[in-house]
């Protein structure tokens, strides 16, 4: 038994006897992430509404979840004029592309009576999109997706 063997071995009985238990990480050198969020908070409602958006939109076989998506979060009216805007410009309203970003953010940008938060769309290493997402503070529904700069904010 070599001397590194011998220590990992007795620390985990160490660990055992202590009662404190042993953990491993899956991959060696990686910090563990985690996401958390509440339900009452409208940035985490934007950030759970694009990532799984993102998500039904990738995964082509998701049926009806990206309209289901859409109904449980946009605002009626939002829905009939991100439908128009779609129509015009023959692209996904929600991502204001044809296509699917590689990677999203969500950053708080505050306001009063409703809540603003800024989305970066990643499409590849040197091509982001920065979008205004507007969301009511009580019933937690988006009324505006617009390109940051071009629509007046």
């Amino acid at each position: 038994m070599n001397s590194k063997t011998r220590t990992a071995l007795t620390a985990g009985v160490l660990a055992v006897a202590l009662g404190t238990g042993a953990t491993v990480q899956a991959s060696a050198g990686t910090t563990p992430r985690s996401v958390s969020g509440k339900p009452s908070d409208n940035i985490t409602r934007i950030a759970d509404f694009y990532g799984a958006y993102i998500d039904a939109v990738t995964d082509e076989n998701s049926g009806g979840l990206g309209k289901a998506l859409r109904s449980h979060y946009l605002t009626a009216g939002f829905q009939k004029e991100l439908n128009a805007w779609e129509e015009k410009n023959h692209a996904n309203g929600v991502l204001r592309a044809q296509n699917v970003p590689l990677a999203w953010k969500v950053t708080d940008n505050g306001t009063a009576d409703y809540t603003e938060a800024v989305i970066t769309l990643t499409w590849s290493k040197s091509s982001t999109t920065k979008l205004i997402v507007d969301m009511t503070r009580g019933s937690h529904k988006i009324f505006h997706i617009g390109e940051k700069g071009i629509d007046g904010k």
